[in-house]
């Protein structure tokens, strides 16, 4: 499994968004369900992304955005179905984690949903807690946030 840093506008990190709408499609029930977050989850502000490659497969991928200065959001982290539970999800985390150190950022905020339940034990064994609800999911019950210092 090899890592690589690229942007929003990687072909191979598009198609994997798609992968990942699709499967909260799945999960929360259709499109329509998930439509007030389509806003919050466009690629046009992603400058920073991992993927991660089994050959030239990408096979899963994570990117941040800045929220406040010192402060990044991490958005649109997904993992092939065929790879999960083997350690994608928290190489990828580590590596976004470095990239933001590395980029001078202090602190990593997150949101994910109820259903999720997968990503928020990952979440929280690489160190993030649950935090209110931030900014545009403030009043957004489904929403979890979560939050690491580095």
């Amino acid at each position: 499994m090899k890592s690589i840093i690229t942007d929003g506008r990687d072909e191979r990190f598009i198609s994997l968004c798609r992968k990942l709408d699709e499967y909260l499609n799945d999960i929360v029930g259709g499109n329509e369900m998930r439509e007030k977050y389509d806003q919050y989850n466009t690629l046009e502000d992603i400058h920073d992304v991992v993927l991660l490659l089994r050959g030239e497969t990408a096979i899963a991928c994570g990117s941040f955005k800045e929220y406040l200065p010192g402060i990044v959001e991490i958005k649109r982290v997904f993992v092939r179905k065929e790879y999960r539970q083997a350690g994608c999800g928290r190489k990828l985390m580590e590596d976004l984690e470095a990239l933001a150190r590395k980029k001078g950022y202090c602190q990593l905020i997150l949101e994910t949903g109820k259903p999720l339940e997968g990503a928020m034990k990952l979440y929280k064994r690489q160190g993030f807690h649950i935090i209110d609800n931030y900014g545009q999911y403030a009043d957004m019950p489904e929403s979890i946030c979560m939050q690491k210092s580095l």
